[in-house]
């Protein structure tokens, strides 16, 4: 991406392993995040152009000397953060924070929107998966790269229950793998807030009981009406603009908790006296993704979880500015992309 709009796929060097714990991949199916689009807005103009992507599934090409846990010919799960494994905050589960990779200490490595990747501390980061590169199931599994494990992050960091209400704003990939989770993890009254149909339609068919397409306080009226004017425990923002955390703020219940997942496009919030005089939790943020998939990949596998219903649209890799068009322009939900 060179400035905000202009997506070009262009040819680059292959990739070279440059530390032992280093692997290769060759990209087998990725895609445009709902995050990519921010910089697709807003990016300041860079002439050397910026690599784009972070969620794919790649097969090993190479490894480095001390990679023991794939070889080449694995087909791997690639976590949109790279970690160590072996750190307190990985051991924790929160390889986001990892001393070594996480967000903080990221290894420049390029974008999963390629045919090629460095992937470095590929022991603690790589997910081998026993399948084919050409399953039919590629889809589903690509959502654990990113947007399913970050619905199910949502959720889990919100305290969904069997006992707990839910709002999810958004009808992107992430609020919609947001209700799955929601609903996997028991919810039974899941409010999705969004205004588009064939997206609102699929959150009915993950979970969602009611829609409110109406926004601000229009919205939040209509969520306290179905609720006793209390509005839900939970309420996760999916979305990270400041209209839908001020949403959040007015329909969640007092002494619930809002989850953020959206990745926020401002630097401040309503977090003051209303918050703290209502006993408000804010939890959410990046999603640690690779701590997930062994809890999630089964269904994925097993076939009665369908996280892979988001992509609605499959492009080759050569069109990916169709595919950022696409999603910009609201036409596709979500565009797989493959080399």
């Amino acid at each position: 991406m060179y400035a905000p709009g202009d997506v070009r796929v262009i040819d680059a060097p292959d990739p070279q392993i440059e530390q032992p714990t280093d692997a290769v991949l060759r990209t087998v199916v990725a895609c445009v995040c709902g995050s990519d689009l921010h910089p697709y807005h807003s990016m300041t103009p860079a002439p050397e152009g910026r690599a784009m992507g972070h969620e794919m599934i790649g097969v090993v090409e190479e490894v480095g000397a001390e990679v023991a846990t794939v070889r080449p010919g694995d087909v791997v799960i690639v976590p949109f953060v790279w970690s160590c494994g072996v750190c307190d905050f990985c051991r924790a589960g929160l390889q986001t924070s990892c001393r070594i990779g996480g967000l903080a200490h990221a290894p420049h490595t390029g974008g999963a929107q390629a045919t090629f990747r460095r992937a470095p501390l590929a022991d603690g980061t790589l997910y081998r998966i026993d399948v084919d590169e050409h399953d039919d199931r590629m889809p589903g599994l690509l959502t654990l790269s990113d947007v399913y494990g970050t619905g199910w992050h949502a959720a889990v960091t919100g305290g969904v229950c069997p006992e707990t209400t839910v709002t999810v704003i958004g009808d992107g990939a992430v609020g919609l793998l947001a209700v799955l989770s929601a609903r996997r993890l028991g919810a039974e009254r899941i409010i999705l807030m969004g205004r588009h149909e064939a997206r609102t339609d699929l959150g009915r068919r993950y979970g969602a009981t009611d829609v409110v397409a109406e926004r601000g306080e229009a919205g939040v009226d209509a969520v306290r009406s179905l609720t006793g004017g209390d509005g839900t425990h939970v309420v996760i923002d999916a979305v990270g603009h400041l209209p839908a955390f001020e949403q959040a703020m007015g329909v969640v219940r007092d002494g619930g908790r809002i989850s953020r997942v959206g990745v926020p496009q401002y630097a401040e919030g309503p977090i003051g006296r209303d918050q703290f005089a209502r006993n408000v939790t804010v939890t959410g943020g990046v999603a640690p993704v690779r701590a997930y998939i062994d809890e999630l990949l089964p269904g994925i596998l097993d076939g009665s979880v369908d996280a892979g219903a988001v992509f609605d649209t499959e492009l080759p890799l050569d069109e990916a500015a169709e595919a950022y068009r696409r999603m910009d322009a609201r036409e596709s939900l979500k565009v797989l992309l493959r080399p």
